[in-house]
């Protein structure tokens, strides 16, 4: 999609919808409040009132009629019938001016531009959402915006014919309207940065949605490659050959079950020589039967999305590589299918992981954490100064989290802070959990140091314990998306499949480290 920023009248558009905004209560009429009083209605103003003159009042008579009420969520659409350029104009709700974010300002965005596509615009133009009454940054909210739109427009079709009878109505062109031309500057660099962090999670959608006899661990090693090329990030592609010279037993382990290979997937970014070093890791099984302790039958299609973390963790590398941010970056991707067959791992085996740690396997459905023991071991070789990692992990964690927020575990607070605070600001919400010395005691085996699974109780957290004994004293978060990686309907900037969780938020984790 061509976006653009341009300094002039929003009423001279020429083009197929026009998005503006409402405030709850902005326009209504004047009412009575206690004691008698009576309040006056706000007036509309800006955009919204020079779009209003130019059809005649045909807004202020719709607030007048109660049709038109600001209140979130709400849409209000309006055909100009020629007094104005543009063919449509799309009024949506803002709710109370206090309680606009800039993660609103995405789902407003992305609401807005399925509206339009819908009726079959092609060329829209919009306002900056908040930067005016709302009282936001002009560029934070540009870059909001930006986001919204290309997330909420995402569609996977590669699967589905495309001819004259069924082609996808498409927008083509987003122009972004704003009357102080001394803001441009700073709103076209916005756009940028919006596109890039958007494209960054349309890119880990587009790996998710991917079937899994389509993306195996050899193909997904691919794709990284050529992302990798793309974005000038150095790519390392390590096959069984080389980790058995590693001694990566842990995810040879789990592999042994599939005819595919497994892959160990390295990018590093280097934008500066020195200081902070992130290390990423993403869990990159590309489909989980459950081995042996196999699933049930039923939505088990789900599990070609068991590598979301993968997803989120290549395409962030290359996200802050495109935006050339000063800081070093090495993210490992352990891949692997998880299937059951004459050689897969049993339950009552015991791997030795890179690390050394012996480990006792009680459930071969426990298998995330066992790769993610050698990734994270491996990341330490790279002399990584803070880690994170994102795996669809546990469905513990689904039950205690539900699908709004992704759990986060870790051995620093401070670090953990970071995190939260770039989770805030891509607006993908992240919920801290216990890490106390006495869940360690559920993961304690009696054959080996530990077992990868320490039963039903606290499920979520024994996993995430489990992980700890590979980070060492390395400042660590491990966030489990396996409630939020996916979305079972269009709602937001969000489509109905994968949602691309984490990629945003790694990408301004590199920030938050730089602004510390």
């Amino acid at each position: 999609m061509d976006i653009r920023v341009v300094a002039g009248d929003v009423t001279a558009f020429a083009g197929d919808g026009l998005v503006l905004n409402l405030f709850e209560g902005v326009g209504a009429p004047a009412k009575a409040v206690q004691g008698g009083r009576v309040r006056g209605a706000k007036p509309l103003g800006g955009a919204t009132a020079a779009v209003d003159a130019a059809l005649g009042g045909a807004i202020a008579d719709l607030i007048r009629a109660g049709e038109a009420t600001g209140k979130w969520g709400e849409q209000t659409l309006l055909h100009a019938l020629g007094r104005l350029s543009a063919k449509r104009v799309l009024v949506m709700g803002l709710g109370k001016p206090e309680e606009l974010t800039l993660d609103r300002v995405r789902v407003v965005a992305a609401e807005a531009a399925r509206a339009l596509r819908k009726v079959g615009a092609r060329r829209i133009a919009t306002i900056v959402h908040g930067a005016g009454v709302g009282g936001l940054n002009p560029a934070q909210a540009t870059q909001a915006l930006v986001e919204g739109t290309l997330l909420g427009l995402y569609r996977f079709t590669r699967y589905k014919a495309n001819n004259d009878h069924n082609a996808p109505r498409t927008i083509e062109r987003l122009t972004i309207v704003e009357r102080d031309r001394k803001r441009l500057h700073a709103m076209t660099e916005a756009v940028r940065r919006g596109r890039i962090l958007a494209e960054a999670a349309t890119t880990a959608r587009d790996l998710v949605n991917e079937p899994g006899n389509t993306l195996t661990p050899t193909e997904l090693a691919r794709r990284a490659q050529a992302m990798a090329r793309a974005a000038r990030v150095r790519c390392e592609v390590l096959g069984p050959r080389e980790l058995r010279r590693l001694g990566a037993g842990a995810l040879l382990g789990v592999a042994r079950g599939s005819q595919e290979p497994p892959r160990l997937i390295v990018l590093t970014y280097r934008g500066r020589r020195s200081g902070p070093h992130l290390g990423m890791v993403g869990k990159g099984v590309t489909f989980d039967s459950g081995g042996i302790s196999i699933k049930p039958a039923e939505n088990m299609e789900a599990m070609k999305g068991d590598m979301a973390g993968a997803a989120a963790t290549i395409a962030a590398t290359c996200a802050i590589a495109r935006l050339v941010l000063p800081v070093r970056v090495t993210a490992v991707v352990p891949a692997t299918e998880n299937l059951p067959s004459g050689s897969a791992l049993k339950p009552g085996d015991v791997l030795r992981a890179l690390s050394g740690t012996t480990i006792e396997v009680i459930n071969t459905d426990a298998e995330g954490r066992l790769i993610l023991a050698d990734a994270l071991a491996f990341a330490r070789k790279r002399q990584v100064t803070h880690l994170v990692d994102a795996a669809t992990l546990t469905g513990a964690c689904v039950v205690a989290l539900g699908t709004v927020n992704s759990g986060a575990f870790t051995n620093d607070q401070a670090w953990l802070e970071t995190v939260l605070a770039a989770g805030r600001a891509s607006g993908e919400r992240i919920w801290p959990m216990p890490m106390d010395v006495e869940y360690d005691e559920l993961i304690k085996s009696d054959i080996a140091e530990i077992k990868n699974t320490g039963g039903r109780k606290g499920g979520a957290v024994t996993a995430a314990k489990f992980l700890q004994h590979f980070v060492g004293e390395t400042p660590w978060v491990h966030l489990d998306i396996a409630g939020t990686s996916e979305s079972d309907k269009e709602k937001g900037y969000h489509a109905k499949g994968a949602t691309g969780v984490m990629a945003r938020t790694f990408v301004l984790l590199a920030m938050e480290m730089l602004a510390k």
